[in-house]
């Protein structure tokens, strides 16, 4: 199924439609500010274990992203951290950086490992935010590789529609996506090391 996600006014009944798919354990594909991306609910384990299948992965293995659409949530999965990450990360969120902070204990009961970090995204792309304030939880979330030996990321919902309708439920189109990845931040030890550079630059 291809659902169509327009930026600037999401309808409400595709919304319901893509918050009962994520309830009942459903895999989507959706658009961020950067690439389209695979999305599932953390909590439905068997999604969770599907987007590693898609991946190539084993779930014990994975790393994962998730996405959030505030600040506010971010207690659920993360240890405190020093009110200076706060400010910087606020200063760029929303937008195209992904953000590595030490994970709670809620972390290993989703991957079945002993997982210690976890990296966190606030995409400036209305579709995606609006599909996690109608769950009201974040969203686990993998960017998606092209299949294709020259292109690195397929911008396209329709293509992506194409080569995986057989193996997630929704794809949501919310229009050509971009191809740069987010801007890896890692603040696990108070300070800022980009470990990958991306779409976004850092503004302290």
């Amino acid at each position: 199924m291809i659902i169509k996600l327009y930026p600037e006014n999401p309808a409400q009944r595709h919304l319901n439609t893509i918050y009962e798919c994520l309830m009942d354990g459903g895999v989507i594909i959706y658009p961020t500010d950067t690439i389209y991306a695979f999305g599932c609910h953390p909590c439905k384990g068997k999604a969770v274990e599907r987007i590693a299948q898609l991946k190539g992965i084993k779930k014990k293995e994975a790393d994962f992203s998730f996405i959030f659409s505030d600040l506010s949530q971010l207690s659920t999965f993360t240890k405190s951290f020093d009110k200076s990450i706060f400010k910087v990360m606020k200063r760029n969120l929303p937008g195209p950086f992904t953000f590595i902070l030490e994970a709670n204990s809620n972390i290993p009961k989703i991957f079945n490992n002993k997982k210690k970090t976890i990296g966190i995204r606030i995409p400036d792309h209305n579709v995606a935010l609006s599909i996690i304030n109608q769950l009201d939880y974040p969203l686990i979330s993998s960017s998606i590789h092209a299949q294709d030996n020259i292109l690195e990321y397929n911008t396209d919902p329709e293509i992506l529609h194409d080569e995986f309708s057989d193996k997630v439920d929704i794809v949501v189109d919310g229009g050509f996506g971009d191809n740069q990845v987010s801007t890896i931040v890692d603040c696990v030890d108070g300070d800022f090391e980009i470990i990958r550079e991306g779409k976004g630059i850092l503004q302290f």
